[in-house]
């Protein structure tokens, strides 16, 4: 019986570390051919050799996702490695949280760049290759702080907010060309995310709570499997999810 993952091309930005790349060694695992993109390069070189060396396949490709030439590399160079694109996961993100009145504004412009840029380039790179093939799904990454705000969170709850919109709007243009569209709201999950945080007090904060009741990295990785297995009339979505202890 058909897993519906075997031998499909999943892109994946943000695939050096945390989700991302737990989510290409687990794909890899059900016979997805992954093709990893991230600033970090060695990181991303290493995780394919290690999926190859395992029996996978896997492609890795130096990606800055603020960057729409560079994003559009990765995906024309997994079409052009393997033919087609199947899945384009749009990981890539970062969390420098911080309150307001502490004025750190090139951090907004990062969230920014990163979290609502890079998914959008991320699309405009990988549809026109699924309207050709009237096939494909694009998994965005939103959050639950896109669900609502604590303190701290305003820019990063706005930019994954806006994910979930533009994902919403997605879904509904790309209905005549049969591809699936699945926003993926993680709650805390142990990761490097909270590296991001610059501001030492609010960085403790959620490294503690996170520390407490954080799941691990491959509860993603396995919420993408249930996503992207389902059978093709299919469509998942949103998903989110939190670690059973989670009150937040």
């Amino acid at each position: 019986m058909s897993n519906n993952i075997e031998q499909k091309v999943v892109v994946i930005t943000g695939a050096s570390s945390g989700m991302g790349e737990s989510a290409a060694r687990r794909l890899a695992a059900e016979g997805a051919r992954v093709v990893l993109g991230a600033r970090r390069t060695d990181r991303i070189d290493a995780i394919a050799a290690e999926i190859d060396e395992e029996g996978g396949a896997a492609l890795a490709v130096s990606t800055d996702v603020t960057d729409r030439d560079q994003v559009a590399h990765l995906v024309d160079t997994a079409v052009g490695t393997y033919g087609r694109i199947d899945v384009l996961i749009n990981n890539a993100g970062v969390m420098p949280l911080s309150p307001f009145d502490r004025l750190k504004v090139d951090e907004w412009d990062q969230m920014i760049d990163v979290n609502l840029k890079g998914v959008l380039y991320g699309i405009a790179a990988a549809l026109p290759h699924m309207k050709e093939q009237k096939s494909g799904q694009i998994v965005n990454l939103s959050s639950v702080a896109g669900h609502k705000v604590f303190g701290g969170s305003a820019v990063y709850s706005a930019t994954k907010s806006g994910v979930r919109a533009l994902s919403e709007g997605l879904r509904q243009e790309v209905k005549p060309y049969n591809i699936r569209t699945t926003i993926i709201s993680p709650g805390a999950v142990k990761t490097e995310l909270l590296d991001h945080i610059s501001e030492p007090d609010v960085q403790q904060a959620n490294q503690e709570y996170v520390g407490q009741v954080g799941v691990p990295a491959d509860s993603f990785a396995r919420v993408v499997v249930f996503a992207i297995s389902q059978p093709d009339e299919l469509d998942i979505n949103e998903v989110l999810f939190r670690p059973t202890s989670q009150e937040l």
